[in-house]
C-alpha cells in the first residue's frame, strides 16, 4: 500500500514537472526539485526523457549533485557526466565518501579522468586513486576510506573525548576499528560496548577480536551474503598483510543486492541490467540486436531438426499438429530447474560438494513428471486422435525430454559459471535450444520408425 501510494506521488511530481518544463516554468521546477531529496530527484530523473533530463539536470543544486549522481543508475549517469566540464565534475564529487566519486567517475575515458583528477586537491586526488586502483566488484571498489580507528592501549574515556572533538561521525558507523603501531586491524568495538563501559577501562580489554575482516578482493556477491548472513551495518576491509584499508556500510551492500536482482531479472531478456528506459532508439537497438541475432542462430538449429524429418511431417499431419508440445515442455521444466540453480549459485549454496547430489534429485523430478505427463498427453492424444501408437510415441518422447530437462538444467549453469559465463544471461536460451532439439529429435524420430 505505501509502495503504491510513494509510486502515485512520483507519477504526480513528473507529470506536474513534465507541465512546468513545457510551459517553460523553470523558477518552478527549481523550487520543486529544492525540496526534494537526492534519491528522488535521481528517480526523476530516470523517469524523463533524455531532452528533459538535461534540463532537470541543470535545475537542481549544484551543492546536491553529487549524492543525485551516486543515486543515478549507471547507464543514465554516464549520460549526465559525460556532458559535465572537468571543472564542474570535481567541484561536484568535493566531500563524496571515495566509493562514490569512483562509481561516479569509472566510465571517463583516460583522459577526462586525468582532467577530472587535476582539477582536485592532493588529499582528494590521492584517495580517489587508491579507490579506483581496485576493480569495481571487489570489496576495494567499493568501500570507503572514510572510518575511525583507535588504539588498544587508551581507555574509553579517552575515545569519547577523541570523538566529541570531532564533531561527526562518518555515515552508518556503528563500530570503531582498533589497530596497532603498523594500521594492522586487531579488533573493533561498537558504539554501544563504548558508552556502556567504565571510563577508566582499556580499550583491548573490551573490544572484539577481528576475526571477519573482508579481504580487499573479495568479489561483491559474496560480500552480500555475508552481510545478510551476518546481519551486519558495517564491515572492515583489510589488505593481504591485515592492513585497514577501507569499510563497506549496508547501504552498498543493499545496492549490490538490488543490482544483482535487476541483473537476473533483465539478463533473462539479454539485456543490460543498468539500460537506460528512454535511451535512444539506436542505442536501444544496437543493444538488443546482438542477442536477437544469437537467438535467431538457436532458432535455426532447432529449425534444421524439422528440416531432417521433412518427409515424415509431410506424409501424417498429426504429426506436425503435436509437435511443439514436447519442447515446450522441456522448456519450462529445464527452464524451472535453471532458475533455481541460478539462484542457489548466486547466494552460494551450490558447490563440488553437492552438484553430484543436485543432478540425481532433478533427474529424479523430472523422471515423475516425465512419467505422470507422458501418461496424461499420451492418453489425451489416443482419445484425440485415435492413435495407440502415436500416443506412446508422444508419451515416450515427453519423458525423455523432461528427464534431460531436469539433467541440463542443473549442468548449464554450473558449466557456464565455471567457464565465467553469466548463466542468467545465457542459461536459459542454452537450455531451450538444448531441450528443443532432443524434444523434436526424439518425437519425429520415433514417429519416423513406428509410423511412417
Amino acid at each position: 500500500m505505501a509502495d503504491a501510494l510513494e509510486q502515485d506521488q512520483t507519477h504526480q511530481t513528473l507529470q506536474e514537472v513534465n507541465t512546468a518544463l513545457e510551459n517553460g516554468m523553470f523558477v518552478h521546477v527549481r523550487r520543486i526539485l529544492q525540496d526534494m531529496e537526492p534519491e528522488d530527484i535521481a528517480h526523476l530523473l530516470e523517469a524523463s526523457p533524455p531532452k528533459e533530463r538535461q534540463v532537470l539536470w541543470q535545475l537542481t543544486d549544484p551543492e546536491e549533485q553529487g549524492e543525485i549522481l551516486d543515486e543515478l543508475s549507471e547507464d543514465v549517469k554516464d549520460g549526465i557526466v559525460s556532458q559535465m566540464e572537468p571543472e564542474k565534475l570535481a567541484a561536484v564529487t568535493e566531500g563524496m565518501e571515495s566509493d562514490d566519486v569512483a562509481y561516479v567517475l569509472r566510465s571517463l575515458s583516460d583522459e577526462r579522468y586525468q582532467e577530472v583528477l587535476a582539477q582536485m586537491d592532493a588529499t582528494d586526488r590521492h584517495r580517489i586513486e587508491k579507490a579506483l586502483a581496485y576493480p569495481e566488484e571487489t570489496a576495494g571498489g567499493m568501500m570507503s576510506t572514510d572510518f575511525i580507528t583507535i588504539r588498544g592501549d587508551v581507555t574509553a574515556d579517552v575515545v569519547l573525548r577523541y570523538l566529541r572533538m570531532k564533531g561527526e561521525l562518518p555515515e552508518a558507523t556503528d563500530a570503531l576499528y582498533v589497530v596497532d603501531e603498523q594500521e594492522k586491524l586487531i579488533g573493533h568495538l561498537s558504539l554501544s560496548a563504548l558508552i556502556t563501559t567504565q571510563p577508566d577501562i582499556e580499550i583491548r580489554d573490551v573490544m572484539e577480536d577481528s576475526d571477519e575482516a573482508i579481504p580487499v578482493d573479495m568479489d561483491d556477491s559474496e560480500i552480500a551474503n555475508l552481510f545478510e548472513r551476518r546481519n551486519w551495518i558495517s564491515a572492515p576491509v583489510v589488505d593481504a598483510n591485515s592492513h585497514l584499508v577501507g569499510r563497506i556500510t549496508i547501504d552498498d551492500v543493499v545496492d549490490i543486492i538490488r543490482e544483482d536482482a535487476e541483473h537476473s531479472m533483465m539478463s533473462m531478456a539479454g539485456l543490460d541490467d543498468d539500460e537506460d528506459t528512454f535511451a535512444p532508439v539506436m542505442k536501444s537497438a544496437r543493444r538488443r540486436s546482438i542477442w536477437l541475432g544469437v537467438n535467431v542462430l538457436a532458432a535455426l538449429a532447432a529449425a534444421s531438426v524439422s528440416n531432417m524429418f521433412e518427409d515424415t511431417l509431410a506424409q501424417m499431419a498429426s504429426i506436425a499438429v503435436l509437435m511443439t508440445i514436447v519442447p515446450s515442455m522441456g522448456g519450462v521444466a529445464g527452464n524451472q530447474t535453471v532458475a533455481l540453480v541460478i539462484r542457489g549459485l548466486a547466494v552460494g549454496h551450490i558447490g563440488d560438494s553437492n552438484t553430484r547430489w543436485l543432478l540425481s534429485k532433478e533427474a529424479r523430478v523430472g523422471l515423475i513428471n516425465g512419467i505422470l505427463w507422458a501418461a496424461i498427453i499420451g492418453g489425451v492424444v489416443v482419445l484425440w486422435k485415435g492413435n495407440i501408437v502415436l500416443g506412446a510415441i508422444i508419451a515416450g518422447a515427453m519423458l525423455t525430454n523432461l528427464v534431460l530437462a531436469g539433467v541440463a538444467g542443473v549442468t548449464i549453469p554450473i558449466l557456464l559459471k565455471k567457464y565465467n559465463i553469466d548463466p542468467a544471461l545465457a542459461g536459459g536460451m542454452a537450455l531451450t535450444t538444448i531441450t528443443d532439439i532432443v524434444g523434436l529429435s526424439v518425437f519425429l524420430g520415433l514417429a519416423t520408425i513406428f509410423l511412417i
